[in-house]
């Protein structure tokens, strides 16, 4: 029964005004208030400033000229740190703890295998090269895996440190349009072989070669045989060393077979596959890092399918060929206008294969300035955007957050072209402006969404995290080879 409540007449509440006024919405919250809510929303936030990185780009810069590439490790740690310290991450920043001697060791490992490559290419050892090429297929998905196991296992946020928790034979299964890239063109190759018309058959040697190739040389043959006896006759104090000399020298072969139709198409048809490889490739690797990428105990949530990435390819190489067609036309008119500027000049006296020259030589600048810069650049800043929005409002850390942007693909490309115009006019000094500016707009445009609130998600993280040493030490090996 519950107790009986005292309330003093003076203090009774007026209730005939809400008798008389029809109820209403409820009152606003007042000013700087948060309502509740079961999602909050956090946008991400970038604090660095393109005159600051320019100082520690440009010392990066040149430390490595004076080591003579020695120092990149180094340069690329102190990027890294840079632009991790000044990510903010629902009011907190990223944190890049990894030391040195991953960052050394990878560095080393990756130029002993350039140089190598190199050496072995030069002195014609192509027995060595291959098998250099072949064992770099063979490690390059461990390569990968070992980058992101370190990349994510020296990530911390909130002191709450990132893993990568896929196994080597998951890392594996994912590389193996690697393979199937080394298939096509092997395939390719002996088709090639087969197809060429002025090539011997597998397994012929030179002795057995089609007539077609050699027979020109057979057919030469005995007028120089008679050439030379008549020689030796009218010159009798020729000796043995005087005919070796004058001797033919053997023909050599094409370098090249002719081309035909069935090795284009055969050409064709190994480049889109070795597209669909590159593109496949992609889908695994970024499907593997999220859904195996793991925060305390959740992991990543992955919704993309490999269609989304071939329409995006496929929109980018369209948004491509729309780009020469552009410059095709701007070259068109271009030459109109040079023609008509040729005979102008040439009506005021001038010489007109001089002023032709002249106009041609300034047009072909022109139109390769424009070719550089305006062909592949938009194409792959068009892609690169397509591809962030793609992948940032389909991920998220299992059912607690999730991610949105707001990403503006016209802009983003309108950025870049600005950005290549400015390096250009710059000579290489405006990079780590554009480098800021390109971070910043597609780090800003990303909001996270945390459902039941940021302190729910943040306890609940810190509990599942496990402190064994195994663990941490599992994730901490591993060799930074990234890019």
């Amino acid at each position: 029964m519950p107790e009986p409540t005292f309330q003093h007449p003076d203090f009774a509440p007026d209730l005939s005004q809400f008798e008389r006024e029809p109820p209403g919405p409820p009152a606003a919250p007042p000013s700087g208030a948060r309502p509740p809510r079961d999602i909050e929303a956090w946008p991400l936030a970038f604090t660095g400033d393109g005159g600051v990185y320019f100082g520690v780009w440009i010392v990066n810069v040149l430390l490595t000229i004076v080591t003579l590439g020695l120092f990149t490790p180094w340069a690329r740690r102190r990027t890294i740190k840079y632009f991790y310290g000044h990510t903010l991450v629902a009011d907190s920043p990223l944190e890049f703890t990894a030391g040195i001697r991953g960052m050394v060791f990878g560095f080393l490992l990756l130029a002993a295998f350039y140089i190598a490559l190199n050496v072995a290419a030069e002195t014609g050892q192509h027995i060595v090269y291959f098998a250099i090429v072949i064992g770099g297929a063979v490690l390059a998905p461990f390569l990968w895996g070992s980058a992101m196991r370190f990349r994510l296992g020296h990530t911390r946020w909130r002191g709450l440190r990132l893993r990568f928790t896929a196994g080597w034979g998951e890392v594996y299964r994912a590389s193996w349009p690697v393979f199937a890239l080394a298939a096509v063109w092997l395939v390719a190759g002996f088709a090639f072989a087969r197809m060429a018309p002025d090539a011997p058959k597998a397994g012929a040697s030179s002795a057995q070669a089609p007539a077609t190739l050699w027979a020109p040389v057979h057919a030469a043959a005995p007028a120089r045989e008679s050439d030379a006896a008549a020689a030796s006759e009218s010159d009798p104090d020729m000796d043995a060393g005087d005919e070796e000399d004058s001797a033919p020298t053997p023909a050599k072969a094409p370098p090249f077979p002719r081309p035909t139709w069935p090795m284009a198409g055969v050409a064709l048809a190994a480049v889109l596959l070795s597209l669909l490889c590159l593109i496949r490739l992609e889908f695994n690797y970024k499907r593997l890092l999220v859904m195996r990428a793991a925060v305390g105990g959740q992991t990543g949530r992955w919704k993309p399918v490999f269609g989304d990435f071939v329409r995006i390819w496929a929109s980018s190489l369209g948004f491509f060929v729309a780009t020469l067609l552009g410059i095709g036309a701007a070259i068109a008119a271009l030459v109109g206008v040079a023609a008509l500027v040729s005979g102008g000049l040439a009506a005021l006296g001038a010489q007109r294969g001089s002023a032709t020259f002249i106009v041609i030589a300034i047009v072909a600048v022109f139109v390769l300035i424009m070719a550089t810069f305006f062909a592949a650049s938009p194409a792959m800043a068009y892609r690169e955007a397509r591809m962030f929005q793609l992948m940032w409002n389909n991920i998220g850390v299992s059912d607690m957050a999730r991610f949105k942007t707001d990403l503006r693909t016209a802009s983003f490309v309108w950025l870049r072209i600005r950005n290549i115009l400015l390096n250009m006019l710059t000579a290489g000094f405006y990079r780590p402006f554009a480098r800021v500016a390109e971070y910043k707009m597609k780090t800003e445009s990303v909001t996270l969404h945390v459902k039941g609130g940021l302190d729910r998600l943040v306890g609940t993280l810190e509990a599942q995290q496990k402190d064994g040493f195994g663990d941490a030490v599992a994730d901490a090996l591993g060799i930074d080879v990234i890019g």
